[in-house]
């Protein structure tokens, strides 16, 4: 029978997350799941937390918030596998957050109520994890759906500031935002597959799923388990010219645009040849 931890952030989704715990534990309990329940207090507790569950012998571990819980729940899972602990270990994600698009992307709906049913049904899954080295993280950082370079993580952090809209709204409003703050693409150079180019990247987008923000579709044809990152990469564009792209990513449709490339990798290198790259992986 499985041990199931929960670890869930109160902040998600503007409070979200703290409203829903008692509905949640009701959930579970209906179904009979043995579970310890935990809030997190601080950044990157959720990755303590998760450690120490698998350390301690949990069979689950749940991340209840949005993409930053479930990364750090990931990141935990995967320093405790790292030490040879967490090889009995699944995780699961339960939506709380703005986006949830790693919740999104293995399958879990945002409905709490068919989430708790799916997890009480043990399904399961293999997907792929990537890594990635840089920035204020030299030693590595695990990521479940993407890596943003550019000006969709620039979105992302403009999407973290506000504070009175929530979920894709608040995606969409930082994305027209980001044209006013980031427009001018850094001179990149990006390798992988034995070829290398050499670019004014407004944004190099590197996808385990399909889906940023709650609702643009970064790489819609993904597939989680392949193996492969999906790469959408923009070359640099007017400003004008990002407001009438921007609509092509809530469909998929972006690389039917000539400024927009695709690509498959298992492993690719960014690097800054003139200017700056802000960053963030995610999910």
């Amino acid at each position: 029978m499985n041990n199931y931890k929960i670890i869930v952030n109160p902040t998600s989704g503007r409070g979200n997350g703290e409203r829903i715990i008692p509905q949640l534990s009701q959930f579970l309990q209906s179904h009979g799941l043995s579970f310890d329940l935990a809030r997190t207090e601080r950044p990157l507790h959720a990755l303590e937390l998760a450690r120490q569950a698998a350390e301690d012998g949990y069979n689950v571990v749940v991340a209840v918030g949005g993409d930053g819980t479930a990364n750090e729940v990931l990141n935990g899972l995967m320093q405790a596998k790292r030490n040879g602990v967490a090889d009995h270990v699944a995780m699961s994600v339960l939506s709380a957050g703005r986006g949830n698009d790693f919740a999104h992307g293995v399958g879990m709906p945002d409905d709490l109520e068919t989430s708790c049913r799916i997890l009480a049904d043990d399904y399961r899954q293999t997907i792929d994890v990537g890594r990635v080295t840089g920035g204020l993280f030299p030693d590595g950082r695990y990521f479940g759906n993407s890596v943003g370079i550019g000006f969709d993580a620039v979105v992302g952090f403009e999407a973290l500031k506000m504070t009175r809209l929530t979920g894709f709204v608040s995606y969409v409003v930082a994305a027209l935002k980001t044209i006013f703050l980031y427009y001018h693409a850094p001179l990149v150079r990006i390798a992988y597959d034995g070829q290398e180019m050499t670019m004014n990247a407004l944004m190099v987008s590197v996808m385990n799923g399909r889906r940023q923000g709650g609702l643009f579709i970064m790489a819609p044809d993904a597939d989680m388990s392949d193996g492969l990152f999906d790469l959408c990469i923009a070359d640099q564009v007017s400003r004008l010219r990002i407001f009438t792209l921007i609509p092509r990513f809530f469909n998929g449709s972006q690389f039917t645009q000539p400024e927009i490339k695709s690509g498959q990798t298992r492993q690719l290198a960014v690097t800054a040849v003139q200017g700056a790259l802000p960053a963030h992986c995610d999910g």
